[in-house]
């Protein structure tokens, strides 16, 4: 712990956190290296269809929803900030069932966010994603005049974001994007199209600026 804490605040942080731990120790089902944090008021669904590293955090408030072709993955030592939802289908199962998400070490998504994991979500190895973010691996297809969107169905690209990436609060990734290691995405930043490496985006038309 932080040198400069008062010896209340040490006993504070450390009390939250055996409660947590608690927490995770009691979901039962939950495939995970111990410890693994779990706040108050958590929804984990469909518990046999994700697996967890050490170190994982589910902040308070956030819903993780396993349902999912290929599940749900958390690396080593990866946040969920409070109030994020991960989906990759609907709550009650009802139309395609979606691929789901992989996430790396050392890796996190801040509060607020959201991760619509229809298609294939794979996050690297430290990344950091901040708040309010959001990703979209699903498109709706609607080429045909005749019919509702509603009931043409979907498509799914997924997404990709490569390792040591940081994503700007309120960003948002559309389905297909490939984000390349070590860029730099501001805050707000619209991401419609793939990102070489190293770049530095910060305007709402994903025109690379310029280079790390």
């Amino acid at each position: 712990m932080n040198s400069e804490l008062a010896t209340r605040d040490k006993l504070k942080i450390l009390f939250k956190t055996s409660i947590k731990v608690v927490r995770g120790s009691f979901r039962f089902g939950l495939k995970y290296k111990f410890p693994i944090f779990i706040g108050k008021h958590v929804e984990i669904t469909h518990i046999d269809k994700i697996k967890c590293g050490k170190n994982v955090k589910f902040e308070s408030y956030s819903e993780i929803h396993g349902l999912a072709q290929e599940g749900l993955i958390f690396g080593n030592n990866v946040t969920i900030g409070r109030y994020t939802e991960i989906r990759p289908s609907s709550y009650y199962g009802v139309g395609n069932l979606g691929k789901g998400l992989e996430i790396g070490d050392n890796s996190s998504i801040g509060p607020f966010g959201f991760i619509g994991c229809s298609g294939k979500i794979e996050i690297g190895k430290n990344v950091m994603i901040g708040p309010r973010v959001s990703l979209f691996a699903e498109n709706h297809n609607f080429s045909d005049k005749n019919r509702s969107i509603k009931h043409q169905g979907v498509n799914n690209k997924g997404i990709v974001i490569e390792d040591n990436c940081w994503i700007g609060s309120g960003a948002i990734i559309l389905d297909g994007v490939t984000i390349g290691s070590g860029t730099v995405i501001g805050a707000g930043t619209l991401v419609t199209k793939d990102v070489p490496k190293n770049s530095i985006i910060y305007d709402s038309r994903s025109k690379v600026l310029k280079k790390r």
